[in-house]
């Protein structure tokens, strides 16, 4: 099979990397990259030609970002090309659109590398439920906050500092806001969600990151056993459906508690296999590659072609997540009860509830933090 690669950054070269060395029954015939770079003869600037090209069957997008990456992957799936993308952003902002165009044509959309690395997670969730109802899934989906917060832990360090090291080490990009916000774990739970449900998730899900995260905070859940980690998570129960992104405290025994580094550990719960968990390196150029290079082998070899339907028509349910949360802020809050020093218990909110209160609590306290209880 000849296929394209559309942009040939880190995981781009990752892939052809894997492919040119392990898969010799995929050939990259073409790549699209930016004029300026065209250091290769497969490389072109103009994606119209690869279009145009009748012997590519399948096209990769890792270009990254919205646009023009959303327009490049309904053309291929317009002409009749299996499409294979770790892009979680669009696919988080188009996937009922893309999933209704690859149906149209008659041709595989493939996103196993937009959640997860190289852990066979979207593979997971569609094995599980070829049985099973999947009724809920949480996990650590984003390697830099875990990095942050396992290296603030056993370091005994700052927020800031470890941000600085994230960067200088290529874990975190210049700008952090996507990983530090939770805007990275959102999209991976938008995806997650929708595969898991059949629903074309919600898109305004309450989304808390780790950014007001200090030493203290996690001296202050070490003490009641606890450490934090930021995680994507949703239910489902009959026909409804809810998700959120929040910092979770997790008992110090867990094995949340204890991934290591830029780690992932995504779980899921289905009806009768129970609980799986899926453990591995969630981003990366080579373990990244190796999630394309699976899809791309699947597409080749007939051995699996998903086929999404979002017309279950479940309804959006915040009241499906609840919890005990714990607010560290000088604001006023109600019905609290004293967890620690400037910390505060409020017990058996919503996600969406106790996102709310700490919108309103930054308002007065701009460093205000906020975990959920497991």
């Amino acid at each position: 099979m000849k296929i394209a690669l559309l942009g040939y950054g880190t995981v781009g070269r990752g892939v052809d990397e894997i492919i040119s060395a392990r898969v010799p029954q995929v050939e990259v015939a073409r790549i699209l990259e930016l004029p300026d770079r065209l250091s290769d003869p497969r490389m072109t600037s103009n994606f119209d030609e690869i279009l145009a090209d009748g012997e590519v069957e399948l096209v990769v997008e890792c270009m990254g970002g919205i646009e023009p990456a959303r327009t490049y992957i309904m053309a291929a799936l317009a002409a009749g090309k299996h499409v294979v993308t770790s892009n979680k952003a669009v696919v988080a902002a188009h996937f009922a659109q893309f999933a209704s165009a690859a149906q149209a044509s008659g041709v595989g959309l493939y996103i196993e590398a937009a959640v997860g690395g190289g852990i066979p997670w979207i593979a997971g969730i569609e094995k599980a439920r070829r049985v099973d109802e999947v009724t809920s899934f949480s996990g650590i989906m984003n390697g830099t906050t875990n990095y942050i917060v396992d290296a603030m832990r056993k370091q005994g360090a700052e927020f800031d500092d470890v941000l600085a090291e994230a960067q200088r080490l290529g874990y975190a990009e210049r700008d952090p806001s996507a990983d530090i916000d939770g805007i990275d774990v959102a999209n991976k739970t938008i995806i997650s969600a929708s595969v898991a449900f059949d629903v074309a998730c919600e898109k305004n899900l309450p989304v808390t990151g780790i950014r007001t995260l200090t030493k203290a905070d996690l001296d202050l859940f070490a003490a009641h056993g606890r450490t934090v980690k930021l995680l994507g998570r949703g239910v489902r129960e009959g026909g409804r459906y809810a998700v959120a992104v929040e910092p979770v405290a997790v008992p110090v025994e867990s094995l949340e508690a204890n991934v290591p580094g830029n780690f992932n550990l995504v779980t899921l719960d289905a009806t009768t296999v129970g609980e799986l968990k899926f453990y591995g390196q969630g981003a990366g150029s080579l373990p990244t590659g190796n999630a394309i290079v699976q899809d791309v082998l699947d597409c080749a070899t007939g051995a699996r072609r998903p086929a999404y339907d979002f017309s279950r028509g479940l309804d959006y349910d915040p009241t499906l997540l609840r919890a005990d949360y714990v607010f560290r802020t000088t604001a006023e809050l109600d019905g609290e009860e004293p967890y620690g020093k400037g910390a505060y218990l409020v017990r058996d909110l919503t996600a969406e509830g106790a996102r709310a209160i700490l919108s309103e609590a930054l308002l007065a306290d701009p460093t205000s933090f906020m975990a959920a209880l497991s």
